[in-house]
């Protein structure tokens, strides 16, 4: 905790500078209690520009094989990051994440999965629905337009410049279920729901950081 606290700052400065970040819909983040960050996903730069949406801790899910590497993966852990098998199986991180979430804290899930390319949202993971549903907490979508643009993956070293755009949508809340049963077909619904929501924002984002108005504040 204390070298999140201590680290962010200085992280999220520097990417205020560097790609002139704009986070619009702030006030949408609930002020207390666990939620759900479900961010789109284009870039491995997502992540520190995550953190630029709250001073909250944020804890972030991580493929396993990144915490094998040296150095990488004690810092990822340091940040709040924990692992996950990425074939679906790993029951103890989703016990873990709802743990998390119950006891107010933030956790960033990638609705989308792994990193994509283009404007539209691709079909999604349900894996934020159903802790959004297991948990019983919001789940807010966020908008990031141009990351793709600064570092696709790991193979470009130097992330390029351009300009940042981050809109917070409202949250999204998950009905209360009668018992710990986590049907499939709401958590289906509520990813469709998470979808559109998802894509809204992102095309604000574009909107915002081509200098014009959102799509919302054209209607």
């Amino acid at each position: 905790m204390l070298f999140y606290r201590i680290t962010r700052p200085i992280v999220t400065s520097i990417c205020r500078v560097l790609w002139r970040v704009r986070v619009s819909g702030r006030e949408n983040l609930p002020r207390d209690g666990g939620f759900i960050l479900a961010p789109s996903h284009r870039s491995m730069m997502d992540i520190p520009f995550a953190a630029v949406v709250t001073s909250r801790r944020i804890r972030f899910m991580g493929k396993k094989s990144l915490f094998s590497v040296p150095v990488v993966g004690t810092l990822f852990r340091w940040l709040g990051g924990f692992p996950v098998s990425r074939d679906g199986t790993d029951r103890k991180a989703v016990r873990d994440s709802v743990d998390m979430l119950r006891a107010g804290e933030v956790l960033c899930v990638y609705p989308e999965g792994t990193r994509q390319r283009g404007p539209k949202i691709q079909p999604l993971q349900p894996g934020a629905a159903y802790l959004a549903l297991r948990a019983g907490v919001p789940i807010i979508p966020i908008g990031m337009a141009g990351t793709e643009e600064i570092m696709r993956t790991s193979r470009d070293p130097i992330p390029r410049f351009a300009r940042v755009a981050l809109v917070v949508g409202k949250p999204i809340m998950p009905e209360v279920l009668p018992g710990t049963l986590v049907p499939r077909d709401r958590v289906d619904a509520l990813s469709a729901r998470i979808g559109d929501e998802l894509q809204l924002v992102f095309d604000d984002a574009y909107d915002i950081r081509d200098g014009g108005p959102s799509s919302r504040s054209r209607a």
